[in-house]
């Protein structure tokens, strides 16, 4: 992991290694106060140097102007360099998450997935700058100041080496329950993210069924709830930067006693043990810093882990050898199709249909009867677990996905539309379309006339989702979008079932016009859509049990003809 890690410094390599140098300078600057300090109380004061005393001086504000020079370079350009490395970690992630396949989404909630790519990558940022960086200034900034202080005097130093311990046993178990505080805050505020988004989405259910107290309730709850945690996180850190200030501040005294019994006995001078005070400090804080950053790092590492998962779920890939199909004919056969989503409880069960170029084919039957497996299964979005699903006599599996999707155009019900303008969302259908070509989906898709009454006409942004449009205008983009694609095999999944039978009548005529000459399958719960259809399939628990034309299966007094007479005696 640590090697995958590290390959993401390569292309940042010069900033690293200049980031590394600076870091390892500023460490080193770090110990020239103690060394100007010490000779100037044992040497220069006392033989009344003053030449050099403001020689020493001006070196050493000298040497502190580089000084902030250097921490400016590494924060400037160590945080750049961290930031360019989580963006190519995202686009990797991205690039990745466009190539997984339907499954990967059926079993993985889009929060946590924008969570890996927000939240952990930014951990990952965090570490990838302030990581190396920590662990040079800290570790070398340790050893200069240890090597340092026992040149002065090696008995005081161990006895303050010997009490570092105690600090970093304290520290960490403080550490540990303030890290345990904090994790209790952030999944505190991911509750109230949570409750956020799900009232603000159901915003129009609150207001129609005037619930807005029980969402304040609901909300207000998650807030208390919020405040705890984090009086429980302050409080933690509270007692960590109190008791490691406590400690460090008894190092303090430590070394004011223990120095005081041995300038008293004459076993250091006064200037050693003033430089011998001076440098405790510059041994103690990297060693907190290095306690602090053992956060960082756990945080880091996971992230990075949780980003590894990702990357190493298995792609959607092409079968070897798979070909791109060019233009299909539009030819459909399932041979004995067998299909589980959970791979344990079929959903179809050895289907066998076929449906020649150019004609239109029905299926209906009762609510999670296998009719949208089928539509998912013919762009090869999940894999059979036997049979086979041909294209033009060709086994999906050996053509390319890209070139066999290309052929096919899929009308939900639930329309996905972005927040775009309506002519962005219409050339999803085709990116490389022109102008023209899109006025004239839009105008066989019954929506152009009503396009032109906006002020800002193809131009005007839908909203997320499509929020400021009616179903009816979100079905007739949708369908734009596909003459626009204009591909020889059609799925319409539901497309109307949604709509009023007003509206119904006019998508009808647009869906009518689209599927003239391609092969169409149709997902419908209304049998007055799919009466002319050239054959229509029963399907119920996974099996086709009746296929016909919808005279042949009314005379057959069979599943479809209850199901025909039931809605005709609700419009009765």
């Amino acid at each position: 992991m640590l090697k995958r890690f590290f390959g993401y410094y390569k292309p940042h390599m010069k900033i690293f290694i200049l980031d590394m140098l600076a870091s390892l300078a500023v460490a080193l600057v770090g110990i020239v106060y103690p060394i100007v300090t010490r000779t100037m109380l044992n040497e220069l004061i006392p033989n009344r140097n003053y030449r050099l005393i403001v020689i020493f001086g001006l070196s050493l504000l000298l040497l502190y102007v580089v000084r902030m020079l250097l921490n400016y370079f590494i924060q400037y350009y160590g945080h750049v360099m961290g930031v360019r490395m989580q963006a190519e970690m995202r686009s990797d992630m991205f690039r990745h998450l466009e190539k997984l396949p339907y499954s990967y989404y059926d079993n993985h909630e889009t929060g946590k997935i924008m969570s890996r790519m927000t939240n952990d990558l930014m951990d990952i940022s965090e570490l990838a700058h302030h990581g190396p960086e920590n662990i040079l200034i800290s570790s070398v900034s340790v050893i200069t100041a240890f090597a340092y202080l026992i040149t002065i005097n090696v008995w005081l130093t161990l006895i303050i080496f010997f009490a570092v311990p105690f600090l970093l046993i304290i520290a960490t178990a403080l550490r540990k329950r303030m890290r345990e505080a904090f994790l209790q805050s952030r999944q505190s505020v991911a509750q109230i993210n949570a409750s956020l988004e799900s009232s603000i989405s159901g915003i129009r259910v609150t207001k129609a069924f005037t619930n807005a107290e029980r969402e304040q309730e609901k909300f207000e709850r998650g807030n208390g709830e919020f405040v705890e945690a984090r009086r429980k996180a302050y409080k933690a850190m509270g007692q960590f930067h109190s008791t490691t200030s406590f400690i460090t501040d008894i190092f303090n005294v430590i070394v004011l006693i223990a120095g005081g019994l041995f300038l008293y006995a004459g076993k250091i001078e006064l200037g050693d043990y003033t430089t011998f005070m001076v440098s405790v400090g510059v041994f103690i804080t990297p060693v907190m810093t290095m306690i602090n950053f053992m956060e960082q790092y756990q945080n880091g590492v996971t992230g990075f882990e949780r980003f590894i998962e990702i990357i190493d779920a298995e792609p959607e890939a092409d079968a070897p050898g798979a070909v791109d199909i060019g233009k299909a004919e539009g030819k459909i056969e399932f041979r004995d199709v067998t299909y589980a989503y959970d791979g344990e409880h079929d959903v179809l069960r050895n289907v066998s249909l076929s449906i020649d170029k150019g004609k239109t084919f029905a299926l209906v039957g009762p609510s999670g009867g296998g009719k949208t497996t089928i539509c998912h299964l013919i762009p090869h979005f999940y894999d059979v677990e036997s049979g086979q699903i041909l294209i033009d006599g060709r086994d999906v599996h050996t053509i390319t996905n890209e070139s066999l999707r290309r052929n096919i155009g899929i009308v939900q019900q639930d329309i996905y539309l972005f927040n775009a303008s309506i002519r962005e969302n219409i050339l999803y259908g085709r990116l490389d379309a022109t102008e023209e070509e899109v006025i004239e989906a839009a105008k066989r898709a019954n929506i152009h006339e009503w396009i032109m009454t906006l002020d800002e006409g193809y131009e005007t942004v839908i909203g997320e989702r499509g929020v400021r449009l009616s179903g009816g205008q979100k079905q007739r983009l949708s369908i734009a979008r596909v003459f626009l694609k204009n591909p020889p095999i059609l799925i319409l999944d539901e497309a109307t079932s949604a709509l009023d039978n007003t509206t119904e009548i006019m998508i009808q005529q647009a869906l009518d016009e689209l599927c003239r000459g391609r092969t169409t399958i149709v997902v419908a719960h209304r049998l007055s859509t799919i009466k002319n259809a050239d054959e229509i399939a029963v399907i119920s628990e996974g099996r086709i049990i009746e296929k016909g034309t919808h005279d042949e299966l009314v005379a057959a007094d069979g599943m479809y003809a209850k199901l025909h007479s039931g809605q005709f005696r609700e419009k009765i």
